[in-house]
């Protein structure tokens, strides 16, 4: 068996296949709960899923190989993964574990694991669960898999999401659109707005099975967008699969990414002194013009790589208060370690009715730059900075750029490719400059 089983999300795959069949599933809960430390009154685990007909299956194993080490297992059901979260660390539960695959299609699926605390786990833990997986001294059980005993936690987690609201309520955004993709909050997000007293319509909260992400959800918002223009609404939201990320339609039907969102929303929190650290953390694929509109407002931004856990990692290290990738994960850490849609979707109503705007007023104060993305097939990975040529090219369009722009050099983490990217002011600019510096590379190391 393969050491590496954690990837950049938990562990993920084709359902029924490695490392998603019943032997790895089975062996996987085992090893979690041998290498959580031992509390003396046994290990308590909570389960949720979202609505992919393969994950009753693996809830099953996973309890299985969970409690044949010792531990007791419960399930949430379907519910969103930030419900797991908090429900792990309010409902004092040793982990929480999620079968989900976000925005996958439905014969996807994944597990993420959630610490005590309520935190992804971090990859040191990640990698003593390998080890434990990887030891041949022990064997995961075999026999049927009963059901996991079933605990409704709803009403916990919808009473715990309210607080973002924080009493507010917009009187010119009454009428909310939502798409929950057919996937985790199909049931939660239409029941929390409606008790807030919002007129809601809502699509995608037929889940089957298998239509989970179907054209529909926070990947392809096109539908909602049309909605939230022909029923005159006040905006629309759109949610993945598992309920972690949100993308928001304002009231003329275009859309407000993760970028927007944070930035309306560190705005409004440094004016009211909610702002820890006045600084924001985002991913290198947040655009430039927010790390500009930040600075005017004198707002720091912590970049780091791609993935909501390592946001998570930055907000901790830093005691910040707000952080996101432009997908719609938006983290704000005094609510939880991890993206929440629903929770993103009030902290927008909130400064919607603190200020008296609009979504369409607060989101066109980010000016997106231009992008345009590049990508070179190499035959070696060597450091483009060694190359006289790219180092020169690379030089020249830093000092072009001034500070208005951004340049980002890396190699694919999965494939022979070389990817440059670059935002700036002008498009015609950039994309000469981005193809100045692959013909550089490829004269070197290009195939």
């Amino acid at each position: 068996m393969s050491t590496r089983l954690f990837g950049t999300d938990g562990v993920r795959g084709r359902a029924g296949a490695p490392p998603l069949d019943t032997r790895t599933v089975r062996r996987l809960g085992m090893a979690l709960v041998k290498a959580l430390p031992p509390n003396g009154g046994g290990l308590r685990l909570l389960v949720g899923r979202d609505t992919r007909e393969s994950g009753e299956q693996i809830e099953r194993d996973l309890a299985v190989g969970a409690v044949a080490a010792g531990a007791t297992v419960v399930s949430a059901g379907v519910i969103p993964t930030p419900a797991v979260a908090h429900l792990t660390r309010s409902e004092g539960f040793a982990a929480g574990l999620v079968i989900s695959a976000s925005h996958n299609p439905f014969h996807d699926n994944g597990i993420k694991v959630f610490s005590g605390g309520g935190e992804k786990f971090t990859e040191a833990l990640e990698a003593e669960v390998e080890a434990v997986m990887a030891d041949t001294s022990w064997q995961e059980p075999d026999g049927l898999a009963p059901p996991v005993p079933f605990i409704d936690e709803d009403g916990a987690y919808l009473a715990h999401a309210r607080r973002a609201l924080d009493g507010q309520f917009p009187g010119h955004a009454r009428r909310i659109a939502i798409d929950c993709a057919n996937g985790a909050t199909y049931k939660v997000a239409p029941e929390l707005l409606r008790g807030l007293g919002f007129e809601v319509t809502a699509i995608g909260c037929e889940p089957d099975g298998r239509n989970i992400n179907l054209e529909c959800g926070s990947t392809h918002p096109g539908r909602l967008a049309q909605l939230v223009v022909d029923e005159a609404c006040d905006l629309g939201v759109a949610f993945d699969g598992d309920g972690d990320r949100a993308i928001l339609v304002d009231a003329g039907g275009r859309l407000v990414d993760g970028d927007a969102v944070m930035l309306l929303c560190a705005k409004r929190m440094q004016a009211a002194g909610r702002l820890r650290g006045n600084a924001v953390v985002a991913t290198v694929m947040s655009n430039i013009g927010l790390e500009i509109a930040l600075r005017d407002l004198g707002i720091g931004l912590v970049r780091c790589p791609v993935g909501d856990k390592y946001v998570m990692e930055e907000l901790l290290r830093d005691n910040l208060s707000l952080g996101g990738e432009q997908s719609g994960h938006v983290i704000f850490p005094d609510f939880l370690y991890t993206g929440d849609g629903v929770v993103t979707a009030l902290n927008v109503l909130r400064v919607m009715a603190e200020t008296g705007r609009t979504l369409a007023d607060l989101a066109g104060e980010l000016k997106t730059f231009p992008q345009v993305l590049l990508n070179l097939r190499v035959r070696e990975r060597r450091d483009w900075m060694t190359i006289p040529e790219a180092a020169q090219a690379i030089a020249d369009v830093e000092a072009r750029l001034g500070g208005r722009g951004r340049l980002l050099v890396r190699y694919s983490g999965t494939e022979p490719l070389l990817r440059v990217m670059i935002e700036g002011e002008r498009q015609a600019e950039i994309n000469a400059w981005a193809a100045h510096i692959v013909d550089a590379v490829r004269a070197a190391i290009g195939e």
